[in-house]
């Protein structure tokens, strides 16, 4: 079972990137999945989550310039941000848990990190 995130990369500020969340040996389709982000010398905060019937939740920071949605057929959960800024660079992750949650501790199974890197 393991979760593969991809999909970041250097962009200026006021691009856009569309991260990806794959699963493999996991149907994604059961499961809330939710993005978190690191940012170097801080913890790790959660930015957004798609429940199992489709609800999706998004950090206030972030709100306006996300979309999380999910694609059954390719078992990916992506999310895109828009007009991307300095402060959005860090390892984005993605992870499961059975309903959504804003905690790390909530999710039980985490892919391994893509760099998203803001800057002009």
């Amino acid at each position: 079972v393991q979760l593969q995130a991809s999909g970041g990369g250097l962009v200026q500020p006021g691009e856009s990137l569309t991260l990806s969340c794959a699963g493999s040996g996991i149907t994604l389709a059961h499961y809330a999945t939710a993005w978190f982000r690191q940012a170097p010398g801080k913890e790790r905060e959660w930015v957004s989550c798609r429940s199992i019937d489709g609800s999706t939740y998004v950090q206030d920071s972030v709100r306006v310039r996300s979309t999380i949605s999910g694609d059954t057929a390719k078992n990916t959960i992506s999310l895109q941000i828009r007009n991307l800024r300095p402060e959005d660079t860090a390892v984005y992750y993605c992870a499961t848990a059975m309903t959504c949650g804003t905690v790390v501790a909530w999710f039980d199974r985490w892919g391994q990190g893509t760099q998203v890197t803001v800057s002009s």
